[in-house]
């Protein structure tokens, strides 16, 4: 009898055992896979800003206007489609824990996805001339119908990456949006040169590029079902406990609130789209000002703008767990150590790009588009607003994220769509004064994150065990960047004064204020020796968290 109660306790602690080392494989997978997706997305967002740069001297400012114009409305359809599935998929299938039910699961998703995208994409191709008269120019048509087949690659993609990302592994998805971002950058490039040099149209350049982002999305399609089928295990039985419909009804209950948060995030993008276009010819610039000015705002001041959010939207992730965890576990000090770390880091990244976006708007943009002065001069006013707005921005990505663990999603979706009212009125009367014009949409979008923000922190605040502190949080990181930057423009103010502009001037005084922000960080005591090992060692933690003596099988 003794016997067999040694073997059953065994067996119960070979289980335990197992199932520790299984979290922590998962916890391992997990923060390399943040690591993978922030590489991804940092090598993405360069890759982007190369690709603009020949682009641009190839299609003008007006050839960009109808790119982007293109691809802003193919967005909005994109996000419909896919915002939310793969977001589904990935919680459905990491929480199934069989792999018959996982590969049943991205059946019903790939028929759902295969019919949105086929259904998006001739919507796309039927609608290209209303589309292009919403903007009024009819020339904007060939650029929408050349970007209307990427929604359908695009659905396939997210797809597999929400089937890759339930399972773990995040290494196909980053892959896969680098082959997108490649696609677009060599192929775009050799069609718009084959286009330009036999002598065709701007809007006709500007479709043959688009052509660059749709073969790149299928490229990409391509490598993720090769990459399936490559990784593809021992068959299993498929699980009979869940039907079809049940499963598309379980994606669909979950993927509808993220897919209504993104689809608010795109629709402001398609509304400073056509505020631009629609309220410029207006009062009175003609249909290539209109293009040339939206070109630039969406080629030169919108790329920058946007790569603090996106690393923000990978780099802040780790935390939300921990938040989850010690909402689940009622521990209040976890609640507001986590909340507080995810705010902190958000602020720390963000405030110094913001700041020094609004400071060195012009220096940059002429490091980077050296060949076109007045594009850069046009921009650089539109940046420097923009630049006030990335620490709104990422203190959006921060706080939805907050309020979806604590089983909030619907306060993300009103304070969003409150915040885009704001903008599509100011939006209308700041761009529809002659003096102002496109100065309407950074201003617009300045004071929309800005609602967002005061919404959304008012009710983390209510959620939490105790308020956030704003002094810790807000004013140190202020402080540090504030003093960094400023430090850096009064060197390169001398610089210039003495000597004259130069772009080394511009990376000088970068690596100066990049240089001095650490110390002014301490010095403000914005950031302190453990903050530093919590943004640099949970990962290594977390791979020592669990090890097994090979001698003894003991969890050390």
């Amino acid at each position: 009898m003794a016997v067999k109660e040694r073997e059953i306790i065994l067996k119960e602690e070979t289980k335990a055992r197992d199932v520790k080392i299984n979290e922590a494989k998962k916890g391992n997978n997990f923060f390399s896979g943040v690591l993978v997706l922030s590489l991804s997305a940092v090598i993405v967002k360069i890759i982007g800003l190369v690709y603009k740069i020949p682009m641009l001297r190839l299609l003008g400012s007006e050839g960009m206007g109808y790119f982007n114009s293109a691809y802003e409305i193919y967005a909005l359809f994109c996000v419909i489609s896919t915002a939310g599935l793969p977001v589904a998929m990935s919680v459905m299938i990491s929480r199934s824990g069989e792999r018959g039910m996982a590969r049943k699961i991205f059946k019903v998703s790939m028929s759902l996805f295969l019919v949105l995208g086929i259904i998006g994409t001739l919507v796309m191709l039927l609608c290209a001339n209303p589309l292009a008269m919403l903007l009024k120019s009819s020339k904007a048509m060939y650029s929408i119908m050349a970007i209307a087949p990427t929604v359908l690659f695009i659905c396939i993609s997210s797809a597999y990456r929400g089937y890759f990302q339930g399972l773990g592994t995040m290494i196909p998805t980053a892959v896969s949006q680098i082959i997108e971002a490649l696609g677009k950058l060599f192929i775009g490039l050799l069609f718009a040169h084959i286009a330009f040099s036999a002598g065709f149209d701007t809007e006709m350049i500007a479709a043959f590029a688009v052509m660059g982002l749709t073969l790149g999305t299928a490229v990409s399609a391509l490598y993720l079902a090769l990459s399936k089928k490559i990784n593809n295990r021992r068959e299993t039985p498929t699980v009979k406990s869940r039907t079809d419909g049940r499963i598309a009804a379980e994606l669909m209950k979950t993927a509808i609130p993220v897919t209504l948060s993104s689809a608010v995030i795109s629709l402001t993008k398609v509304i400073d789209m056509t505020m631009i276009l629609r309220r410029m010819q207006t009062v009175g610039f003609s249909e290539n000002q209109a293009f040339s000015a939206y070109g630039n705002y969406t080629t030169l001041a919108v790329p920058l703008f946007s790569v603090a959010p996106a690393l923000i939207s990978s780099v802040a992730l780790p935390l939300v767990p921990a938040l989850s965890s010690a909402i689940a576990a009622r521990d209040p000090v976890g609640q507001i150590r986590a909340t507080s770390d995810a705010v902190k880091l958000a602020l720390i990244v963000s405030m110094p790009i913001s700041i020094g976006l609004c400071m060195f708007s012009e220096p940059i943009l002429a490091l980077i588009f050296p060949c076109e002065p007045d594009a850069v001069s046009m921009s650089a006013p539109l940046l420097s607003v923009l630049g006030l707005s990335v620490t709104m921005s990422c203190l959006v990505t921060v706080s939805n994220s907050v309020l979806q663990a604590y089983g909030r999603p619907t306060v993300p979706i009103w304070s969003m769509a409150t915040g885009t009212a704001i903008k599509i009125i100011l939006a209308y009367f700041l761009i529809g004064n002659r003096e102002v014009n496109i100065m309407g949409a950074p201003i617009s979008t300045l004071l929309c994150d800005f609602t967002i923000v005061i919404i959304n922190l008012h009710y983390v605040n209510k959620y939490l065990p105790a308020p956030l502190s704003a002094k810790d949080l807000m004013w140190r990181p202020f402080g540090a960047s504030l003093g960094a930057v400023c430090g850096a423009r009064v060197l390169y103010y001398a610089l210039e004064s003495r000597v004259g502009e130069s772009p080394l001037f511009t990376i000088l005084s970068v690596g100066i204020a990049a240089a001095i922000y650490l110390p002014m960080c301490t010095l403000t005591r914005a950031i302190s020796r453990e903050d530093i090992k919590k943004l640099i060692g949970p990962s290594i933690e977390k791979t020592h968290l669990v090890s097994v003596n090979d001698e003894t099988n003991e969890i050390t």
